[in-house]
């Protein structure tokens, strides 16, 4: 059984060995702080971010961010990650170059062993999918639907890029954003993401439409690696006032036209039918998961 998704606006990026931005990190109004292991750490200095790690994780946890971590590939760096953050307190974990099912079975083997070394509830932890290679869109569909405890799916848009000599622009990244994120709405996942790259934040106005594209898109929220951008995120992936408001009104038009035994109706000049009346549901909860988030 794998963890329910959580609600993630945005995901804030902390190096994992960088106290002057981890103590900072919980100030910032993120939904998730992600501490890096990854590229944000060079090779000679992981032990020392492993090492720091439980420390971390409360500091950037003090306002009630949900706490993940990005751990290193290949398995010589993958394990001690591991062992460093399974730990309670710990969300989930975000799987980098992850390329297929078994892949995500091994790592669940060792996070599974842990959690009952720990006292932790078994399968708790979350992953994170993180595709980074064009051979791993073979296998998204499976990964999403069979993988063990995938919460949420993401393309590692600068390492896609590389790894098909493109340019990680918009225009590049839609195509396989868009079908990572067909992958994980198809079997209830969270798909992260805006539809340019995170690594550009120098034009926060260009970074809020990114998002709010995303989220026309179906996406649940984005990572961002300045904490500037986090409010941006924030409100370019909760609901707008004014949608909410009308998400209400059809379902208060809908109710009334059941009670006369009618399927469909006219809403402001508009056919309102099951599908629109099911979209404004999903709005509506997904508004009040936001504000239930808000009120912890």
């Amino acid at each position: 059984m794998r963890p329910v998704p959580p609600v993630w606006r945005s995901i804030l990026y902390v190096p994992g060995n960088v106290p002057k931005f981890i103590d900072k990190a919980h100030t910032r109004g993120a939904d998730c702080v992600l501490v890096d292991l990854e590229d944000s750490v060079q090779v000679a200095q992981k032990p020392e971010a492993r090492a720091m790690l439980p420390e971390t994780m409360k500091a950037v946890a003090k306002d009630g961010a949900d706490v993940a971590v990005r751990i290193n590939r290949p398995l010589q760096l993958a394990i001690p990650d591991i062992e460093a953050a399974v730990r309670p307190g710990l969300t989930a974990l975000f799987i980098t170059k992850t390329e297929g099912v078994q892949h995500l079975k091994l790592l669940d083997e060792v996070v599974s062993d842990l959690e009952r070394a720990r006292g932790m509830q078994v399968g708790g932890v979350g992953f994170g999918a993180m595709i980074e290679h064009p051979r791993a869109l073979a296998h998204i569909n499976d990964i999403a639907e069979h993988a063990p405890r995938v919460i949420a799916m993401m393309l590692g848009g600068e390492d896609f890029a590389l790894e098909t000599g493109s340019l990680p622009t918009a225009d590049a990244l839609e195509l396989p954003k868009r079908m990572v994120a067909f992958a994980a709405q198809a079997h209830g996942l969270s798909m992260i993401g805006v539809m340019g790259t995170v690594a550009d934040y120098s034009d926060p106005d260009a970074y809020r439409k990114s998002a709010e594209r995303a989220r026309r898109f179906g996406f649940a929220g984005g990572t961002c690696i300045h904490p500037a951008l986090v409010q941006t995120l924030n409100e370019a992936f909760t609901p707008p006032a004014e949608d909410v408001a009308y998400a209400r009104k059809l379902i208060l038009a809908d109710e009334k036209a059941a009670a006369e035994g009618r399927g469909s109706f006219s809403v402001d000049g508009k056919m309102i039918d099951i599908p629109v009346i099911d979209r404004a549901r999903r709005l509506i909860a997904r508004y009040e998961a936001i504000e239930k988030r808000l009120k912890k």
